[in-house]
């Protein structure tokens, strides 16, 4: 099946569900797509010209909301579950019965309890326009609060690892590694290239004056580097680096202290203990207002498609919704199919697929225009399965 669905609606016949039976029997001979019914409850109609208002004030909050619904999953999938597909595929759900969102999608049902039906059109968006907002608002808060946390806790961690050159030494070296206290000496870390550590060895005591012999000791070493301890009067310091720089080896600056040691450490374990704190909330707060932001864009869609119906089909309202997922390279024989069942509405004879007619008030410019009410759904920023 492809990633798309669309909805459409259509006309109603004498009976309910005659019109959404013809296109399951049209879509049904080629295996074209697999169709649900896209239940709309009866709505306020309204005035024409809140109507005409109001299709062109939906389709601007339907693609707000998108944008928000699209913003928290890719937040959740990549920067919360860093990328884990099963994880996130069991947190994406909607509604009371925690359903995934297809499912939630091809069995639509109106909350009444959330959007009261007696209410208008237009208060019913400006509900659901609200709480997008609200959950736009509190995402930024926390996903700020959260990555400030991880970066932090990272950059803490990066200073852990990579190479001698760079990285912290406060997790390798003990107190016993250094003279300490001492008016006149001093001991120096030195990085030495592993391939030349037999040539630190041989030199290290003849690189100037004033080195203690035989103080060297290897503490660590990584793939490239091996670091070195060694110890020499205070006042030969200059020279010793200087000498170093023209033998390839490399003084990392380093003055040990105990209490910074333990507070770096005690500040990891302390941004830990937040962001697992942190991390539990977010996932928690993520998986309910996931399930909140794609039921409102669900709902603001089915206030669209029958607010475009009573336009084009006109009152009384009498029109089938329909949800319809094209199998894989069927798109073009499934418009063929639909258009040979809907093509009578269109008596101009005008509509062409791939043109963007404008008509205000009946369908927003960048809409495709076919002679029955159509959307795109496009859900392949929940489809786990793709790579």
């Amino acid at each position: 099946m492809s990633d798309e669905y669309w909805i459409i609606s259509a006309p109603g016949k004498s009976t309910p569900r005659q019109t959404y039976d013809e296109v399951c029997q049209a879509t049904g001979r080629d295996q074209l797509s697999q169709n649900y019914v896209f239940n709309i409850p009866d709505l306020k109609v309204g005035t024409l010209d809140s109507l005409v208002a109001l299709s062109d004030d939906l389709a601007r909050l339907d693609g707000y909301i998108e944008g928000v619904t699209k913003k928290l999953t890719q937040f959740f999938f990549h920067d919360v579950l860093e990328d884990d597909r099963n994880r996130l595929a069991e947190n994406l759900v909607v509604g009371q019965n925690g359903v995934d969102p297809i499912r939630y999608v091809t069995e639509f049902q109106w909350d009444h309890a959330k959007y009261p039906t007696k209410q208008s059109l237009k208060n019913l968006s400006e509900i659901i326009a609200k709480a997008a907002s609200h959950i736009e608002s509190e995402l930024k808060l926390r996903s700020q609060s959260y990555n400030s946390v991880k970066q932090n806790l990272e950059s803490l961690e990066k200073k852990q690892s990579g190479s001698l050159l760079t990285r912290n030494l406060n997790d390798v070296l003990k107190k016993e590694h250094f003279v300490l206290g001492s008016e006149y000496l001093k001991t120096l870390l030195v990085c030495v290239p592993k391939t030349l550590m037999n040539d630190w060895h041989a030199k290290y005591e003849s690189l100037c004056t004033m080195i203690v012999p035989r103080t060297t000791e290897l503490v660590t070493q990584d793939q490239d580097y091996a670091l070195f301890t060694v110890t020499l009067f205070q006042k030969t310091e200059d020279t010793f680096k200087h000498k170093c720089r023209e033998n390839k080896f490399t003084v990392r600056e380093f003055t040990f202290d105990e209490k910074a040691l333990a507070n770096e450490r005690e500040k990891i374990r302390e941004l830990e203990t937040e962001r697992q704190k942190l991390y539990a909330n977010l996932v928690r707060w993520l998986k309910i207002n996931f399930g909140e932001i794609f039921s409102a864009s669900m709902h603001i869609k089915a206030l669209r498609v029958f607010v475009e119906s009573v336009l084009r089909f006109g009152l009384p309202v009498n029109f089938v919704a329909m949800v319809i997922h094209p199998t894989r390279k069927s798109t073009k024989r499934l418009r063929d199919a639909l258009d040979q069942l809907f093509g009578y509405l269109d008596q101009s004879n005008k509509s062409k697929h791939d043109e963007q007619i404008d008509i205000p008030g009946v369908f927003s410019s960048q809409q495709e225009y076919y002679s029955y009410v159509y959307f795109k759904l496009d859900l392949d920023y929940i489809d786990m399965n793709k790579k």
